[in-house]
């Protein structure tokens, strides 16, 4: 699979449909169909998971003990309300009403691919999170990227 990269403003209809944009689904390769996976992200957006992204990402959820707490826990909440969706002929997909609301998505999202899935968030709620980056992105990449690199010296 390609790197997914790129921000997209789409729509949500009035049947909880989204049309996906034809510079992403490029991204995706040739296929006869599209399948996708849809569930709850980390923070309040939700993801969208290429199928066979989808199956290599539960592998490792689905070796978890399921009888240790912590594991029932978080396997319960990364499956909670995951659905397949297929994209049809006018290259949309069909997203929940109650993923929608766990989102707060209403109309306007904004698409935020990476790696190998797509983010799915409320404009508003994008629009605020790229509003508070730049003043921490500098620390973030500092203490995530920096840690073993010498700096360079003037």
């Amino acid at each position: 699979m390609n790197q997914l990269l790129g921000e997209y403003e789409c729509k949500i209809d009035e049947k909880s449909r989204m049309r996906l944009p034809s510079g992403l689904i490029s991204q995706l390769g040739q296929k006869e169909s599209y399948g996708f996976v849809v569930n709850r992200g980390f923070e309040k957006c939700l993801m969208l998971y290429p199928e066979e992204v989808w199956l290599k990402t539960t592998e490792d959820i689905n070796q978890l003990n399921v009888y240790s707490k912590k594991n029932r826990e978080l396997v319960r909440y990364f499956y909670r309300g995951a659905q397949k969706v297929e994209m049809d002929s006018a290259d949309r997909i069909l997203v929940s009403r109650r993923l929608l609301e766990y989102a707060g998505i209403e109309k306007e999202v904004i698409l935020s691919a990476f790696n190998d899935r797509i983010e799915i968030w409320a404009k508003e709620v994008y629009d605020q999170l790229m509003d508070d980056e730049p003043d921490d992105f500098s620390d973030l990449a500092e203490e995530i990227l920096g840690r073993g690199k010498q700096p360079l010296e003037d």
